[in-house]
C-alpha cells in the first residue's frame, strides 16, 4: 500500500453551502501531512468524511485501502483520532476514561497509557469535569496516540496547549512518522505544521489551493534583500534575477524582493566586493498567508501549475 489517504474529487455540500469542492489528494504511508486552513475552509469536513462520521455529496475516499463506509469498523481500529471538538464522559477520572478506551481497543499496556500521562504532564488522577480545556486536549492526545495506530488523523491538535506540551506533542508526531506511522494533522497554527510536516496542503473555501513540500512552498516564496556593496554598482548588473529590486541614489546599496531561488543573485553578487547581506527567510506562515490575500482558488502547486 503507497498511499494512506486517497480523496477523489470529494464533495461535501450543506444545502446551498458547500463544505468542500472536489477535493482530490493523496497522503503517502509513513508520513506526516499538514493541512492548512483558517476555520471554515473545509478542513472538519474533510476528516470527518474520511472517518465516515459524514457522508459525501460526491466522489470517494480510501483510507489504509478500506472504504471508510463499508469497512468503518475495521479501518477505524487502526486509526486514532482527536477530533477538533473533543468530548467526553466527564463522570470519570482521567485513568479510569483511559483504560475503558484501552479495553476498546484490545488492550493496551498501562505503561505505554501512563508515558505518555507523564510526558504531557496529565494527571491521570483528576476527575474528567475538572480539566481545563488544555488538559482536556492533553487527555485526548493520550487516547489518539496510545495504542500506536497506523494513522493519526488529528483535528487542531494543539488546541488549549501551552508552549512546553505543544513542543512535546510535535516530539510525540515525529516520533510516529520514524516508527513509520502516518499522520494527518490539520491545522490554522502554520509553525507547528511547519516544524513536522513532510509535506503541506492549503485550503482554501472548501479547496485545495497549494500542495508540496514545505521545502518547495518556501523555495517559490519572496525573499526581503538588503546588499551594501563597496563600491557603486549598476542596476544592469542585476537585470536576470527575478523580483522588483532598486539601487539607491549612489549605488552602493540594493534593497528589494526576489521570487524563488536565489542563485541568480548570488551569481550576480559574486563579482562586485559585497560589504553586507541580509536576506530573509521566507515564513511559511507569509507563504499561507498569501493564498488568502487575493489568490485565486485553484489547486495548484508552487510553479502555478495544477497539481
Amino acid at each position: 500500500m503507497e498511499n494512506a489517504i486517497e480523496l477523489r474529487e470529494l464533495t461535501k455540500t450543506y444545502g446551498a453551502r458547500r463544505g468542500l469542492s472536489g477535493l482530490t489528494l493523496d497522503v503517502r504511508v509513513g508520513e506526516v501531512f499538514g493541512f492548512l486552513g483558517p476555520n471554515g475552509a473545509g478542513k472538519s469536513t474533510t476528516i470527518r468524511l474520511l472517518l465516515d462520521l459524514i457522508r459525501p455529496t460526491s466522489g470517494s475516499a480510501v483510507v489504509l485501502g478500506l472504504d471508510p463506509r463499508a469497512d468503518g469498523l475495521r479501518l477505524r481500529s487502526r486509526v486514532g483520532y482527536l477530533a477538533g471538538d473533543f468530548v467526553c464522559d466527564v463522570r470519570q477520572n482521567v485513568r479510569g476514561y483511559l483504560r475503558f478506551l484501552a479495553a476498546l481497543r484490545g488492550g493496551v499496556p498501562q505503561e505505554r497509557i501512563d508515558g505518555l500521562a507523564d510526558r504531557l504532564g496529565l494527571d491521570q488522577g483528576t476527575r474528567i469535569k475538572k480539566l481545563s480545556k488544555g488538559n482536556r486536549q492533553k487527555l485526548g492526545l493520550v487516547q489518539a496516540f496510545m495504542h500506536t495506530p497506523e494513522l493519526l488523523v488529528l483535528d487542531e491538535p494543539t488546541s488549549g496547549l501551552d508552549p512546553l506540551v505543544q513542543q512535546t506533542f510535535l516530539d510525540l508526531v515525529t516520533e510516529a512518522a520514524v516508527n513509520g506511522q502516518t499522520v494527518f494533522m490539520s491545522s490554522h497554527i502554520v509553525s507547528e505544521v511547519e516544524a513536522v510536516a513532510d509535506r503541506v496542503g492549503i485550503i482554501r473555501d472548501g479547496l485545495l489551493v497549494a500542495l508540496d513540500t514545505v521545502a518547495a512552498l518556501r523555495a517559490g516564496a519572496v525573499r526581503d534583500i538588503e546588499v551594501t556593496f563597496a563600491h557603486p554598482v549598476t542596476a544592469d548588473a542585476f537585470a536576470g534575477v527575478d523580483g522588483r529590486l532598486h539601487l539607491d541614489a549612489d549605488g552602493t546599496t540594493l534593497t528589494g524582493q526576489i521570487t524563488g531561488s536565489p542563485d541568480a543573485l548570488v551569481k550576480a553578487l559574486a563579482v562586485h566586493t559585497v560589504t553586507g547581506l541580509r536576506a530573509t527567510e521566507p515564513a511559511l506562515e507569509e507563504l499561507f498567508h498569501s493564498y488568502y490575500e487575493g489568490a485565486e482558488a485553484a489547486p495548484r502547486t508552487t510553479t502555478g501549475q495544477p497539481a
